[in-house]
């Protein structure tokens, strides 16, 4: 393969061995590989192995426990709440929505929040994994604050993604995976790295101006809620990222809004501590709690078959449903290999060289 491109196993087996470095135990560090590569495999690069040097940090500033005591403080027949002692979220949000599923198994659906965790990748790896049990799977989590409400230069929100998985029969799952910002601040680091500018839309300056500087953030700058400015609805951005904050956040006890802890490990951590970590909110649905699994998924290929069939606008690409562009890149990806940008690969072998270990 071409220096840059590396396969799946290459990959999974240095970055399972990087967790291992840091003290993670294997089935730990081999749950965090996957969650991790998840990420990569699906085309959403800026949460992939991307993001492993910033891991190491948070450990190295002892934000990141390595051998967390990760388990139930709180619970019902159908919800719990999970503390996840400092531990990585690429873990413990698998974790909670195994939980979830086995709830779900009892009773029908599974609720389960999150405290005390850190970033857990991206939110489609750990709803998807109610699938594979006939159930629709919902992951949401809080973040960083760099986001404005609407009319606002105060950042009080992350970018608070969420996703919502459901199985198909003949047809792939649909898996809606997205941010409640126009765009996540991974994809302003990509842009960093291309040295280019980001598009309209996406972030403000200092003094509340639109800008389209890649850097904003740096210099007081924040991104914006879905939809860009009130003029494009973002106010429902807005509305939707202070939901998943609710949830994940206030919900499972994890601090909230403008204090919850920042991923990069030299941003300092907010003065005020209203609660413990960063806030995950996982759920598990079993379809047959609401009608039978087959018939389900016989009206979710119909569905779906009608929207592939919508006639596009000349000279558009064909419409997509939710999850179709993320499986396609993982196929790709699968059989040619993932392709790393100068700058992620040589921070890899950085690493590599730092623990002992080799990217090739």
């Amino acid at each position: 393969m071409p220096a840059n491109i590396f396969s799946y196993q290459q990959l999974f087996d240095f970055t399972k061995t990087i967790f291992e470095k840091i003290g993670c135990s294997e089935e730990h560090a081999r749950t965090a590989a996957g969650s991790l590569l998840s990420a990569d495999l699906r085309g959403i690069d800026s949460h992939g192995v991307a993001r492993l040097t910033g891991y190491v940090r948070l450990w190295e500033v002892k934000r990141v426990n390595a051998t967390p005591a990760i388990k139930v403080i709180h619970e019902t027949a159908s919800t719990a709440v999970v503390d996840g002692d400092s531990g990585l979220g690429l873990v413990i949000a698998p974790f909670a929505m195994q939980v979830a599923i086995e709830k779900a198994k009892q009773v029908g659906t599974g609720w389960v929040s999150v405290q005390n965790s850190n970033h857990f990748g991206i939110a489609a790896h750990h709803a998807m994994l109610a699938l594979e049990h006939d159930m629709i799977g919902m992951a949401m989590t809080n973040a960083s604050p760099l986001v404005v409400p609407t009319f606002s230069i105060d950042k009080m929100l992350g970018t608070n993604p969420v996703c919502v998985a459901a199985p198909a029969g003949k047809e792939p799952p649909f898996v809606a995976d997205f941010s409640t910002t126009t765009a996540a601040n991974g994809k302003l680091e990509i842009l960093q790295r291309k040295n280019l500018q980001t598009p309209d839309g996406w972030v403000q300056d200092a003094e509340g101006h639109p800008s389209n500087d890649a850097h904003v953030l740096k210099n007081g700058g924040a991104l914006l809620p879905l939809g860009g400015d009130r003029e494009h609805g973002s106010h429902k951005g807005y509305a939707l990222g202070a939901i998943v904050d609710i949830f994940s956040g206030l919900l499972s006890g994890a601090n909230y809004a403008p204090w919850v802890p920042p991923f990069p490990a030299y941003v300092p951590m907010p003065a005020l501590q209203p609660g413990k970590g960063i806030g995950h909110f996982l759920g598990a649905m079993r379809i047959d709690a609401f009608r039978h699994a087959d018939e389900f998924k016989k009206s979710m290929d119909h569905w779906i078959h009608g929207f592939r069939s919508c006639k596009t606008i000349p000279g558009e690409e064909k419409v997509l449903v939710p999850g179709d562009p993320e499986r396609e890149m993982e196929a790709q990806r699968i059989s040619n290999g993932i392709p790393l940008m100068e700058a992620v690969s040589k921070d890899l072998e950085q690493l590599g060289t730092r623990f002992g270990i080799s990217l090739s």
